[in-house]
């Protein structure tokens, strides 16, 4: 059938799907659709086309994604993986080099700058220096992975963060190979890989497990989604910004209820909409718990292409062609329609915990704080004030607008507070360079406001730490103190573990909070005193979009990109130093960073769960920042006591050490921020039955792991949000927990449990339920997809049985569990190929 449908446009040929009957359709399921019928009979099926064209939700469907991007913390172990499946190939007489991306892979190194130096210019100089002492093992791997594989690009650090790029220059939207032109659709082991939805290319974050396996050759498989169209509506007002509008769309999203679906945006708000503000609300797609926030090709993606020095022509004579390009006068059938009017938007931040918590800046002023004063800080002291991210650290709008309102504060006198951390890490060098020829960026660095690094640095737990003095204080005191940062997560214990809460919010309040230096910010009344006593309020220094708009020409300059990105693959000295040998293996030295890991050497297959012991009840929305262990490694801890006993003095972060399996093992529910229902205190503790011996999650399973008892979490709703992780699902299968009973489990998670062979359960709470965490439990269920489950719990008082879904949702996750996770399956696919 997909020959009948090959056409020629003269350039290039295509698979045309207008013969369909699919006109109406969602423009996202449009390309899913295309590219299972260009793939028809490699590795796509007949019935995976006669599904998707029905688009019967909730059925199996296997395609075959055009690349895999990936950031450093995810992509490391990754790639250790990979080099695990070598050396384990080597070991059995195979062929090693028969383990290799058959697909593009890119890798952007941007997760491992921290914010050791700060409101000076050498800052970004000596933070990079830094990142490449902690991290030069990790970067000698990578250097190897970059030599040793074929299809994986590297991109060194210091060059933007991996989304930032992604738009800025490696998204094509549509890409040609052989001849054959075709949607792009991008698979990412970051959840805010959804950030490309914004150019209109079809991608989302997945699992690094998940990853790996499309690399090796392998589709990805999910169950067709309902698509929810979101029509935008309405002007925005003056004085809101994409920030703004994205804490809105997150809070109405989340209410609805969109986990698991695509979101597609349309309606007459959209052509207003630049690329820039549309990556901004795609970048958040994880937070309203979409799969995809996806925005259809259109005028916009085509003046951003030209903008950022990229070929277009291809995109919009292929669009058209195909019916991807977007026609609003299209009666496009959803599943839902939900209704957003971005004229009720007004200046907002999200907070102090979740992303989804939306506070109208005019509310503020009663956000509730303590009495406690210190010699330094207060409680509602903001102690860190952070341009981070991606979600907004390249909009030009909410930078121009940062450096405008920078520039009218520092004409009035205004400085930050001494006591303020300051820092600004743009998602690209071009943001650098469009400040600088504006001469804005001088404001901002009177500010406090130096350029840091070209990374994430603080959203992602690398905001280093606060001023000594600042600290002391905190501590000493037990002030409440916050961070306000233009990031897209703000879960507990992420950012700094001192602090009380997170707020996100738009650069342009960032900077006007360091100044104000307090949380419970008064738009009513002055933000500070000029020099002379004379009283300054917000609304006197606030960017209007007329003033923004005379500074847009200079963001969107083409020669800025080409001149970027013509040496983007190229390092600095740091990088160059690095040696590297070009062997087939990776030779696993004394390091500490990079260990194999086992997966390969200790096999193991499913079997029945009986007699488990519980080793945590947790309440709602557990992220995989309680679960993977992130931030600083504190000496105390177990992952820090292990280091120690190796000699080591730098122990680094988590996210450093992610290539490590004894240290993540470790750290696994470590959070101090975890609440675990069976111990009467916060982290990472619990209790051995039958004993009743208290210790750490490790401690405790550990002593179960060496007396043959499986274990069982049990957790409420939303367990699992947050970053894709793979390791949280990963230090979960070392632990020994076999199972996961949850009210609810957010898809990436889920998806990444299933592939480290452990069973995710939907159940009622464990409230309902009675437990008290001594129980034991068995569990009944068949290996196949949403089979019933019989959750039996053996107490003192007897027997109760409850029911559950078990969340093995593919016939492929079936093979996975059936072969001790995807990992082992995908390494027996490999071993019969050879």
């Amino acid at each position: 059938m997909n020959m009948q449908n090959k056409i020629s446009l003269g350039d290039f040929s295509l698979y045309s799907i207008k013969n369909l009957g699919i006109d109406d359709y969602p423009y996202s399921a449009k390309i899913l659709i295309e590219n299972v019928l260009r793939n028809l009979g490699n590795k796509t099926s007949q019935e995976d086309l006669d599904r998707v064209i029905k688009w019967e939700v909730g059925k199996d469907l296997a395609f075959l994604p055009t690349r895999v991007i990936m950031q450093d913390y995810t992509g490391v172990p990754l790639l250790v993986d990979l080099a695990a499946m070598r050396s384990e190939f080597q070991r059995i007489g195979k062929n090693p080099s028969i383990v290799n991306p058959e697909i593009q892979s890119d890798l952007v190194i941007d997760h491992s700058v921290q914010v050791d130096y700060y409101g000076t210019e050498y800052s970004l100089e000596l933070n990079m220096r830094k990142e490449f002492e902690r991290n030069k093992e990790r970067y000698q791997f990578l250097k190897w992975a970059q030599k040793s594989f074929e299809n994986l690009r590297i991109v060194p650090p210091g060059k933007g963060i991996i989304h930032q790029v992604n738009l800025e220059y490696l998204g094509k939207v549509i890409d040609v190979k052989n001849g054959i032109a075709y949607p792009e659709i991008v698979i990412g082991t970051d959840s805010h890989t959804t950030m490309i939805n914004g150019l209109s290319i079809l991608g989302w974050g997945v699992g690094g497990l998940e990853a790996e396996a499309v690399m090796l050759g392998e589709p990805y498989f999910m169950t067709i989604p309902q698509v929810i169209g979101v029509n935008l509506d309405g002007e925005i007002r003056e004085g809101v910004t994409p920030t703004d509008i994205v804490l809105f769309i997150t809070e109405k999203l989340r209410k609805k209820g969109v986990v698991g679906k695509f979101v597609e945006f349309f309606g007459p708000a959209i052509s207003s909409l630049s690329v820039p503000d549309r990556a901004t609300i795609s970048n958040m797609a994880p937070e309203y718990g979409a799969t995809v926030g996806y925005f259809p090709i259109d005028d916009q993606t085509i003046k951003f292409l030209k903008a950022t020095g990229r070929y277009y022509e291809i995109v919009e004579k292929y669009a058209k062609a195909q019916g991807l390009f977007y026609d609003s006068k299209n009666q496009i059938k959803y599943n839902e329609v939900i209704e957003i009017n971005l004229s009720e938007v007004e200046p907002s931040l999200a907070g102090p915990k979740n992303p989804d918590e939306r506070i109208s800046l005019s509310n503020m002023k009663n956000f509730e704080i303590g009495k406690k004063r210190g010699k330094i800080v207060e409680d509602g002291s903001v102690v860190i004030a952070a341009i981070t991210s991606c979600t907004n650290t390249s909009n030009p709008t909410v930078m121009i607008g940062a450096g405008i309102l920078a520039k009218k504060a520092v004409s009035l006198g205004l400085r930050s507070k001494s006591y303020v951390k300051t820092s600004m890490a743009p998602g690209s060098p071009v943001v650098a360079k469009y400040l600088r020829e504006s001469r804005l960026l001088p404001y901002l660095e009177a500010l406090g406001f130096h350029i840091v690094g070209f990374g994430c640095t603080t959203c992602i737990g690398n905001a280093g730490p606060l001023p000594k003095d600042v600290e002391e204080d905190v501590r000493e005191n037990g002030i409440e103190v916050y961070a306000v940062i233009s990031g897209n997560r703000n879960f507990e214990g992420r950012i700094n573990k001192l602090l009380k809460g997170t707020f996100l919010t738009s650069p342009i309040l960032v900077v006007a909070y360091s100044i104000f230096g307090k949380i419970n910010m008064d738009v009513e009344k002055p933000i500070a005193l000029d020099p002379n006593g004379n009283p300054v309020y917000l609304k006197d220094i606030w960017p209007s979009m007329k003033e923004i708009s005379e500074y847009m020409n200079l963001a969107l300059n083409p020669g800025f990109f080409k001149e970027q990105y013509s040496t983007i693959f190229e390092g600095d000295a740091n990088w160059n130093e690095l040696s590297i040998s070009g062997t087939e293996t990776y030779s696993w030295e004394n390091s500490t960073y990079i260990v194999e890991p086992p997966w390969f050497k200790e096999k193991k297959k499913f079997t029945e769960i009986r007699n488990a012991r519980i080793i945590m009840l947790l309440g709602d929305k557990i992220t995989t920042d309680h679960i993977s262990p992130a931030g600083p490694i504190s000496p105390d801890s177990d992952a820090g006591k292990y280091l120690i006993s190796l000699g080591v003095k730098e122990l680094n972060t988590f996210g450093s050490r992610r290539g490590n399996h004894e240290v993540m093992l470790r750290g696994g529910f470590s959070n101090p921020k975890i609440k675990n229902y069976m111990v009467n205190r916060d982290g990472g503790y619990t209790v051995h039955y039958p004993d009743g011996k208290e210790g750490s999650i490790y401690e405790v399973s550990m002593m179960y792991k060496n007396e043959g008892i499986p274990l069982v979490i049990f957790a409420g709703k939303q367990y699992g949000s947050g970053s894709s992780r793979d390791w949280a699902a990963k230090v979960t299968a070392l632990l020994g927990i076999r199972a996961v009973i949850a009210e609810s489990f957010e898809r990436i998670h889920r998806s990444n449990l299933v592939a480290m062979g452990v069973i995710p359960i939907e159940s009622v709470s464990w409230k309902e339920m009675g437990l008290k965490g001594n129980e034991k439990v068995n569990l009944y269920f068949d290996i196949k997809p949403k089979s019933e489950a019989k959750i039996e719990i053996i107490s003192e008082e007897g027997i109760k049985t409850f029911k559950g879904l078990v969340r093995i949702d593919t016939e492929a996750e079936v093979k996975y569990i059936n072969s001790g996770g995807i990992l082992n399956f995908v390494f027996e696919q490999l071993k019969n190929k050879d």
